[in-house]
């Protein structure tokens, strides 16, 4: 990419979210949705592959029709209201609307097709982008919100995700649709919380950030993209192999790692504020997601699966990449929740 649009196109990527994010008035928080939107077109569409070009005009359409529904909502809300704060939302139907809207940026189910899609035809660094910093503006607008917000439409849509997300990632094979899945199930997570807890949205938001950007340096680490090629992944950086199997794990929410900690959480609060059922459907539903982790963790640990067909192999060329970045950070994803216990017992 040439140097001068470089300079342009990355620090509009970062002050997007930030007016955002900064911002109190609806046109300026719409302004800084559009400006991350745009800075992030020519980085999906820089390949130059028919696959790339594909995913970007997906991108494309579905955040353009996600944009156009929340400019509306906002102008009938400032309609019925008379002003553009965005913590005053008197129109119930705006605030539909509105909820609608930052769905679809988000990827939640049912507006989730765009994102294993999108995810699919771009490299790995920008899949670890748009399934971290691309999340931050619109979970920090229904974060503002959150007061306004339908809680039986966020708990719907919250478990249509986690089921979604989970159902969904049980037949691929690709990894970073495996990894689309698994935002589209974390990101429900964090729906379903976020009028009952904001601060354990919060601590949600924050831990699924941590393990996935783990995730993605790893599979950028081990220079593969599909289940197939893990097989041999071990050769190449074997203790980065081992690891992968812990934060794979964490992502899951097994105990005592990291990932365990919010979804507990997330299932006592429902469960203090009588929604018991809602918890239990939730905690069935994640059992979907421990599949597809699982099923990653067998083929990147040395163990070959069953195959009575011959394929061929691929080349197990050194890697000059140091995996010090991903190490460190995945020892902290399945440490965090020990520390306190060894702390009280020391």
């Amino acid at each position: 990419m040439n140097p001068h649009a470089s300079m342009i196109i990355i620090p509009s990527l970062v002050l997007g979210p930030m007016i955002t994010i900064t911002s109190n008035h609806w046109i300026m928080a719409w302004v800084g949705l559009e400006i991350n939107m745009l800075a992030i077109i020519p980085l999906i569409a820089k390949q130059h592959h028919p696959r790339a070009i594909e995913a970007t005009i997906k991108y494309f359409l579905t955040q353009t029709a996600a944009s156009a529904l929340l400019l509306f909502s906002i102008i009938n809300n400032t309609w019925d209201s008379g002003q553009f704060n965005i913590t005053h939302l008197s129109n119930t139907m705006s605030c539909t609307m509105i909820t609608t809207a930052l769905a679809m940026k988000l990827g939640l189910a049912p507006f989730h097709y765009w994102l294993p899609e999108t995810l699919q035809g771009t490299t790995t660094t920008m899949t670890l982008i748009l399934t971290t910093w691309q999340k931050l503006a619109p979970l920090a607008l229904l974060l503002m919100i959150n007061q306004s917000l339908n809680t039986p439409l966020l708990t719907m849509l919250g478990l249509t995700s986690v089921l979604i997300g989970g159902w969904g990632g049980l037949n691929q094979t690709q990894l970073r649709k495996i990894m689309a899945f698994s935002s589209i199930a974390h990101l429900g997570w964090m729906v379903m919380i976020m009028t009952l807890s904001a601060k354990l949205m919060l601590l949600t938001f924050y831990t699924y950030i941590f393990m996935t950007a783990t995730m993605l340096l790893m599979i950028k680490s081990l220079e593969t993209d599909k289940m197939s090629t893990m097989m041999t992944s071990w050769t190449k950086l074997p203790i980065l192999s081992s690891m992968m199997m812990l934060n794979l794990m964490s992502l899951a929410g097994l105990p005592p790692l990291t990932g365990f900690m919010p979804k507990w959480l997330i299932l006592q609060e429902l469960t203090k504020n009588h929604m018991t059922t809602v918890a239990t459907m939730t905690a069935i539903f994640s059992l979907l997601s421990l599949f597809f982790y699982l099923r990653i963790a067998y083929y990147s640990t040395i163990t070959l699966p069953p195959n009575t067909n011959n394929h061929p192999q691929q080349w197990r060329h050194k890697t000059n990449q140091k995996p010090f970045l991903p190490l460190m950070i995945i020892t902290s994803s399945f440490l965090t929740p020990i520390m306190p216990t060894l702390t009280m017992i020391m």
